[in-house]
């Protein structure tokens, strides 16, 4: 008689080729930058829904772009932190706990405003993302840096879009 082959329990040990303290620590690091994702993709979507002014039409479209891809992002962060073995969070609480940006402010500001706030976001979101490559590097987590290099291609770029808008 042959044994029936059992899935392993939930706790069971991972074996992925990165110790637990790394992935522990990549788990984490993934995490902020989860949190900085989707506070700057809540206040992009509140920048969507509460821009004024003679850029409404150019701003409200960009404004939903971005929020869009900052929505599509949040997935993949949160589905690597699993992968490594560890929980992702997802309340506001956690969010607001771990993410290095801002929360939108409670009045909506004017447009421009709106622009420079969203700057420093992608700005802030980059450096969190850029600050674990050390660490994924040296675990050889390359799905962990392809997503660092994917997000840092992105907010790079949509900063330096918006700063554009910021010139005289």
């Amino acid at each position: 008689m042959s044994k029936k082959k059992t899935a392993p329990a939930s706790g069971a040990s991972i074996n992925i080729g990165i110790d637990d303290k790394d992935r522990a620590a990549i788990a984490a690091g993934l995490s902020k930058l989860l949190a900085d994702t989707y506070t700057l993709y809540l206040t992009t979507h509140n920048f969507h829904w509460n821009v004024t002014g003679p850029m409404f039409n150019s701003l409200h479209a960009m404004f939903m772009t971005q929020y869009t891809e900052l929505w599509n992002a949040v997935d993949p962060i949160a589905e690597r932190i699993r992968s490594l073995g560890h929980p992702a969070p997802g309340s506001y609480a956690q969010f607001a706990k771990l993410s290095s940006l801002k929360d939108a402010p409670a009045t909506p500001p004017k447009a421009l405003e709106m622009v420079r706030i969203l700057v420093e976001g992608h700005e802030g979101a980059a450096r969190t993302a850029r600050s674990l490559f050390p660490l994924v590097d040296k675990a050889s987590d390359e799905p962990s840096a392809d997503i660092l290099t994917q997000r840092l291609t992105v907010h790079e770029q949509t900063a330096w879009m918006l700063r554009s808008l910021l010139e005289e």
